[in-house]
């Protein structure tokens, strides 16, 4: 392709450069807009400049990539609600010796769930873990939030489905998924054993200081609990032995049991356990009075009122007729409770664990359906629908606890702005400049097509990168053999995907974990650009080095 009009050029130019300065800077002091506002500000000059159509700006949102990551949030708060983040905190922190023995197993554990799920999947759905379990040992955030976006992408160089450009690439080329894992599967564990030494180098220090009285091995994500969770959580009398006399604890028993039967027959459901047990008629009568519905709100308020006091009047005869029980028939009523209490409690404990279950053979479904090469977006929509149906409830109040809706906008402006900057031939042309120096069957050759795709891939994203030198690099590849042409694929494959590490921009995970940790409601964390950069570059050099030696060595 060749370049577009000077005056074209320049203006898609002036509107990529808007773009990256307020996705680098996002509160720059002459324009402290924000990333998002930045995207669509860069998306909306390529269309005033007619460096792009208003039908080409449509056509460039990739809504698969949207897709799943939009189904990949929803899933994540299922699983979360699942317990899965605790079961992992527990195998990350199972006999840890330390920061560098935890930073170590969230480099394995995101590369290998990348390699599976997609690194933008991981990321969403293991940042605000990473952070809490940071926070709870004590330690700085930086290291382990680099280790989960630079492990998570160089994992999924390892399969077609690892990342978007790889699935591309998987597509166009006809490589199969055994093939394109015997390719890239010792360079994928060899770069990320690199990539973790490289960041226990790096933070060496900042990982040694260990807080006296915290042990890391002791700490684990289940013993967070939420303040509204200590707040909800009842005991029945009954089995709090402990803490009241035998005498009381019958009185109180027997009480509650004629309570309920009093309640029961009149009609009045569970009034006289809220009474008795947690009391919280006024909340619930503020609440009611609140609502919109203000005349129906009223009349129940008033029905309450009244059959509250109906009751309060039979408690008081109920005690009457508890003191002159026998001691035996106290015994009766206070165990006829205690099995009732605990019918209650093993019936929510299954309801519960088939919940669980469900959620856990949804995800493993979805991930078999992946595994299958099946369309990676409604594969994800699918499963977070399922997931939403069998909760049987709002799922609005799922839908807005973790989706970020700022991100998916953010990256709808990216698509149509680098498609724009993609139109005015600027990366064609550099392609076309080097292409005779940069034959895959030299070690110059491989070095230079390696530099031009690490800077293409952080300036026009790697998927652009790979739809725009693909089918050329396959061509020039071919006229060797076909075996280097395949060769070749691995090649972009792998440079393109651990390009991603070389700056908060080179890759969707690392916005993905930067928006997350920024949002993280107890735990937020800014990850800078430039403290990203200064070890995303000598990490992205010395991996790429590594795995090319691999990739070129391995036969295809």
């Amino acid at each position: 392709m060749a370049l577009a009009p000077p005056i074209k050029v320049a203006l898609g130019s002036i509107a990529f450069g808007i773009f990256w300065i307020l996705a680098v800077f996002p509160a720059v002091p002459f324009l402290p807009i924000g990333r998002t506002a930045g995207s669509l500000l860069g998306a909306m000059l390529m269309v005033i400049f007619r460096v792009i159509s208003p039908e080409d700006a449509y056509a460039a949102i990739d809504l698969p990539i949207l897709g799943l990551l939009f189904g990949t949030m929803v899933v994540s708060v299922f699983l979360e609600r699942a317990d899965m983040f605790k079961y992992l905190g527990k195998l990350l922190a199972w006999k840890s010796r330390g920061g560098k023995d935890l930073l170590f197993r969230v480099c394995l554990v995101s590369a290998f769930s990348s390699a599976l799920f997609t690194n933008d999947t991981v990321c969403v759905v293991l940042t605000e873990f990473i952070l809490k379990i940071a926070k709870q040992n004590d330690m700085p955030a930086q290291p382990f939030l680099l280790a989960l976006a630079s492990s998570a992408n160089i994992g999924s160089a390892a399969t077609p489905i690892g990342n978007p450009q790889n699935l591309v690439i998987a597509v166009q080329s006809g490589i199969t998924f055994g093939q394109f894992l015997k390719g890239l599967f010792g360079a994928m564990i060899v770069g990320v054993l690199v990539n973790a030494c490289m960041l226990m180098g790096y933070f060496w220090k900042v990982l040694s200081v260990v807080k006296k009285d915290i042990e890391v091995a002791s700490t684990v994500p289940s013993e967070v609990v939420a303040d509204d969770e200590v707040i909800s959580h009842r005991f029945s009398p009954a089995t709090m032995s402990h803490l009241t006399s035998r005498g009381s604890q019958e009185l109180e028993a027997a009480v509650e049991a004629v309570i309920q039967t009093t309640s029961a027959s009149a009609g009045l459901g569970g009034i006289g356990d809220i009474s008795f047990r947690s009391r919280r008629y006024n909340s619930e009568s503020e609440i009611q009075t609140a609502s919109p519905e203000s005349k129906e709100a009223h009349a129940d308020g008033a029905a309450v009122r009244t059959n509250a006091s109906i009751v309060s009047v039979e408690l008081i005869a109920s005690r009457r007729y508890v003191r002159s029980l026998s001691n035996r028939q106290r015994e009766v009523m206070r165990d006829d409770l205690s099995i009732a209490d605990d019918r209650e409690f093993l019936g929510e404990r299954w309801k519960m664990i088939c919940w669980k279950v469900a959620v856990y053979l949804v995800t493993l479904g979805m991930l078999v359906a992946l595994l299958m090469g099946l369309n990676m977006s409604w594969t994800a929509l699918t499963a977070a629908l399922v997931l939403v149906v069998i909760d049987f409830k709002d799922a609005r109040p799922c839908l807005e606890k973790q989706v970020s809706y700022s991100l998916l906008i953010f990256f709808c402006g990216m698509f149509i702005t680098v498609d724009g900057f993609n139109k005015t031939g600027i990366p064609s042309t550099l392609w076309d400049w080097v292409e005779p120096y940069s034959k895959i069957n030299s070690a110059s050759g491989v070095a230079l097509f390696s530099v031009v795709v690490l800077i293409l891939s952080n300036i026009a994203s790697n998927v652009p990168t790979v739809l725009l030198l693909g089918a050329r690099v396959a061509a020039s590849a071919a006229e060797i053999s076909p075996a280097e042409e395949m060769r070749a694929w691995l090649i972009l494959a792998w440079v393109s995907t651990v390009a991603g590490n070389l700056s908060l921009l080179g890759s969707a995970a690392n916005l993905i974990v930067c928006e997350q940790a920024r949002r993280a409601q107890y735990f937020g964390y800014n990850l800078s650009f430039f403290s990203h950069l200064r070890f995303g570059v000598p990490s992205t050099i010395v991996v790429t080095a590594v795995g090319l030696l691999l990739v070129t060595l391995v036969p295809t």
